[in-house]
């Protein structure tokens, strides 16, 4: 069975950079295992992360049903060939964009046949690395019924420690089948450390690790670069490979 790697957060922490790191990361110390990478957020940029160009995606299939199914064909299969002709195959990795409907209605068809066909695909890969939609109402539509490991990221903020706690009650309350949950506060500056593991203690949370800010990384967003062009001395980079090794891997 894969290993199940699931990111979410508040908009703005920087959780769909930390997951282009974790695929950067398993492409590197992994010795060739195929990944998936799923960007399960309607607004959709993970593509641009990794460096991809993105040519159909979940939305479009589920607005393909409406008015090009050929006579004589199941719906259901239909939408399975144009799911797997949504996967972008690139070296090292494979890409899945869920994509915004294009039409009007609810959000929740695209997601079922996301998961249907997400748990369908996952068998193939060693490692599925998922970039879930912002904020917690979208936590009940996880577009993969298991998740090994389930990153909650926060920005170094008492807000957004909030959210991830919420994110973390919210997760037993539905009483979702994650293996594992890690905490993780990204962009962090020296002088935020102790206050904001105060605010974490206070609020019953344990961190799981802290990426620190990194202004190359801002760089980058303005420039349009990927997480392929960061320098190996970033030291988010290396916040982020400290923390995949240990939880996924054990390694202190």
């Amino acid at each position: 069975m894969p290993k199940i790697c699931a990111f979410a957060g508040k908009g703005g922490v920087g959780k769909t950079t930390i997951t282009a790191m974790l695929v950067r990361f398993l492409m590197e110390k992994t010795n060739n295992e195929p990944i998936l990478a799923v960007d399960a957020d309607p607004n959709s940029n993970l593509n641009e992360m990794l460096g991809a160009q993105v040519n159909v995606t979940i939305g479009e299939a589920r607005e393909s049903i409406k008015k090009e199914v050929p006579a004589g064909m199941a719906k259901d299969t239909w939408i399975e060939m144009k799911v797997h002709e949504a996967v972008i195959e690139n070296k090292g990795y494979d890409l899945l964009v869920m994509g915004r409907p294009e039409g009007t209605g609810c959000y929740c068809a695209a997601n079922s046949l996301a998961k249907k066909h997400i748990d369908l695909l996952k068998e193939n890969y060693a490692y599925v690395v998922i970039d879930n939609e912002a904020g917690m109402e979208h936590m009940s539509r996880l577009v993969t019924t298991d998740v090994d490991h389930l990153f909650v990221v926060s920005d170094a903020s008492a807000r957004g420690l909030l959210t991830a706690k919420r994110i973390l009650e919210l997760i037993t309350e539905l009483n979702l089948n994650i293996a594992k949950t890690h905490v993780l506060i990204n962009r962090l500056q020296d002088k935020d450390g102790l206050e904001l593991a105060h605010v974490a203690e206070a609020k019953g949370m344990a961190v799981t690790g802290v990426i620190r800010y990194d202004s190359t990384i801002v760089e980058g967003d303005v420039k349009g670069y990927t997480v392929f062009s960061l320098n190996g001395k970033s030291m988010a980079l290396q916040d982020a490979y400290s923390i995949f090794e240990k939880t996924l891997w054990g390694k202190e």
